[in-house]
């Protein structure tokens, strides 16, 4: 009796370390070793916050990363996404796509979908979108700790998805502090424990601090 509550005890204490550390990993290895189709329909900037229509550092990096792979010619396209805050006179992916035409990229290579206060919300929007057009390969523009979990996501919507880091701002591989792995990892462990089964935990913080709980029984 007492080996088999041994070995209980120790298959809960593995499970413990073993499923944070993998989470830790995966986040960590996207980061670091990225992989960026050279072929796309489309580059998603996923939303970050903005001031006024101003895009904030994050959000800027993005945006400026996106511009890169367009100009290189692996995708025809850019999708900005993300609402606004309460009180904000514009959204996330407005504020994104005035800065991407702004900066010499053509209207009509820019979708702006202003939906999304999470990378959830925000990337059934544009998978939403993407079907719509018949679109199914995207390369996502963002922070180098976002990428597994925007990849992992877009993935479990059916669509082809990799990641280009942004190599400017304060969120780059060698900028991001240990806490933004650990959160994200955190993040990303939630998502394919809890988000695949419908209960999402949104990574969008309010003014207080606090995280929202959201259950989507449609997921």
């Amino acid at each position: 009796m007492f080996k088999l509550i041994r070995r209980v005890i120790s298959l809960i204490l593995a499970v413990i370390v073993i499923i944070p550390t993998y989470a830790l990993f995966v986040t960590w290895n996207s980061a670091k070793n990225p992989t960026t189709a050279t072929t796309a329909d489309v580059i998603v900037v996923p939303g970050a916050a903005q001031l006024n229509g101003a895009p904030g550092d994050v959000l800027l990096a993005r945006l400026i990363e996106a511009k890169k792979v367009l100009a290189a010619g692996y995708a025809p396209l850019i999708i900005t996404v993300g609402a606004g805050a309460p009180g904000d006179r514009t959204t996330e992916a407005a504020a994104g796509k005035y800065w991407l035409t702004r900066n010499g990229v053509a209207k009509n290579k820019v979708i702006s979908i202003p939906v999304g206060r999470d990378t959830f919300s925000q990337t059934q929007a544009y998978i939403k979108e993407m079907k719509i057009r018949k679109l199914s390969n995207a390369i996502i523009a963002t922070d180098a700790y976002h990428c597994q979990r925007t990849i992992t996501m877009a993935q479990d919507m059916e669509a082809v998805a990799t990641c280009a880091p942004a190599t400017t701002g304060p969120n780059t591989f060698e900028k991001s502090r240990y806490r933004y792995l650990i959160r994200e990892a955190g993040a990303y462990l939630a998502y394919i424990t809890l988000g695949r089964r419908g209960i999402h935990l949104s990574d969008h913080l309010t003014n207080g601090g606090l995280v929202r709980y959201v259950y989507d029984s449609r997921a």
